[in-house]
């Protein structure tokens, strides 16, 4: 699809855009196709655009894809219909672009939208509206399963509609397309490019979140601190009966550690979790198991409660790897932090979302359920003394959040353009 042709239809082209995106998922520092083509619209629609190296501080990118996985999905995104002069401007994963408008002196106004997709199978259900509609995920494992289609529509459709002629607006809008959200990566490469150095008044919206349609939440509570850890225990391999003690069986230590993190004593300070979502061990049923990796995750309500969950996760890990006489390697591979919304944009969300067609009713606050790295340009903002807030648009779901029926109310996408838009008119048209 020409982006260029869906944003000049009537509807502004953002149903058509979000099922194109939906079509074709990319993982974390992979959206090569999704990048590009945002930043080829963004150029064409006047905006000053910059991706790859120029927004992003590749030192800063945890477990960053390997030059033999970029290339491939290079390659894919170039064959799917990716401008490849644009792909060849992000580099190992830095699929990041940030588009700028300026008209004139006035606040410098920032709105986030993610990218990235997650690695679900989407259902083959014929009552799942994608596969009765024809943009089911062409990619095999890969899949939108948290919205982050709609996000990134959303954001190129406000792009257009914020570029025309006849807005009236002063200052400075900057729309920052941010890679890798989900594990928590994505975020951190972009603060230390100094993305949000200079932004006044800072929003992020998100999609669903089982707040209804027609409502709106100016604030989305209780973030959860996380850390994403990997693991990988070395052992030694051995015959299975000819010599099992000459062996050191790192499957046996995964599992040990595995049954261990998920017996963690919470901490009565706030909620923790801890998920092992994926354990890959051994080479064969009369070998010994020499290799085993566990990917997990902690979460805690506070930054307090977090450290409680990390400190003891890791002494389980060292413990498990003890008792089966193997070593092992704990990787940091990203993370998140709570935020506390600046009551002034959280205001204007509430201000704004009263008078936007679709929006039927403003809940004060909504629990989000989970995380967002997007708290780490958050409170680089109002570390330098800027207002931000993280908002909640509502979408009845067909499945929750990273389930293979995940899908969203689309009329939820025109109400975020609107919004968005009324923000920008809010903040930055003169009195």
């Amino acid at each position: 699809m020409d982006f260029s042709e869906a944003i000049a239809a009537n509807d502004g082209g953002v149903v058509r855009m979000r099922r194109d995106l939906h079509a074709h998922p990319e993982l974390g520092f992979l959206e090569y196709r999704t990048a590009s083509k945002a930043a080829a619209l963004l150029h064409r629609l006047g905006w000053q655009v910059k991706v790859g190296p120029e927004v992003m501080v590749a030192a800063e990118m945890l477990d960053p894809p390997s030059p033999e996985v970029v290339r491939a999905a290079q390659e894919q995104a170039i064959a799917e219909g990716a401008p490849a002069e644009w792909v060849a401007r992000m580099p190992g994963g830095q699929t990041g672009v940030v588009a700028e408008l300026r008209r004139g002196e006035g606040p410098v106004l920032a709105f986030r939208f993610d990218m990235d997709a997650l690695p679900v199978a989407e259902t083959e259900a014929p009552s799942h509206e994608p596969n009765g509609g024809g943009y089911r995920s062409r990619h095999p494992g890969v899949m939108h399963a948290c919205g982050h289609d709609g996000h990134t529509a959303i954001g190129l459709a406000l792009a257009a509609r914020l570029a025309q002629g006849a807005s009236g607006w002063q200052g400075t809008i900057r729309l920052i397309f941010q890679p890798a959200e989900e594990g928590g990566r994505g975020a951190r490469p972009m603060v230390a490019a100094g993305v949000v150095d200079d932004v006044d008044h800072f929003f992020v919206g998100h999609l669903g979140c089982l707040l209804p349609s027609g409502q709106v939440a100016p604030v989305a509570s209780d973030f959860l601190f996380s850390a994403k850890l990997d693991a990988s225990f070395t052992g030694q391999a051995a015959h299975a009966a000819m010599g099992p003690q000459e062996g050191r069986n790192a499957l046996l230590a995964g599992a040990t550690a595995a049954l261990g993190l998920h017996g963690i004593t919470r901490h009565a300070g706030a909620p923790t979790f801890v998920n092992v979502g994926r354990m890959v061990a051994g080479t064969g049923r009369n070998v010994v198991a020499d290799h085993c990796q566990l990917l997990l995750e902690l979460r805690g309500g506070t930054r307090e409660a977090l450290e409680h969950m990390e400190r003891r996760a890791r002494e389980v890990l060292a413990g498990a790897a003890a008792m089966h006489g193997v070593t092992v390697e704990v990787r940091s591979m990203g993370g998140t932090i709570g935020f506390s919304p600046s009551p002034e944009a959280a205001g204007i969300v509430a201000e704004v979302a009263a008078g936007t067609e679709g929006i039927s009713g403003v809940t004060p606050s909504w629990p989000i359920g989970g995380g967002d790295d997007a708290t780490f340009l958050i409170e680089r903002v109002q570390e330098r003394g800027g207002k931000a807030t993280y908002f909640l648009l509502g979408s009845d779901l067909a499945g929750i959040h990273h389930a293979s029926d995940f899908d969203i109310d689309e009329a939820a996408l025109h109400q975020g353009v609107a919004l968005f838009a009324g923000i920008a008119d809010r903040i930055l048209r003169p009195a």
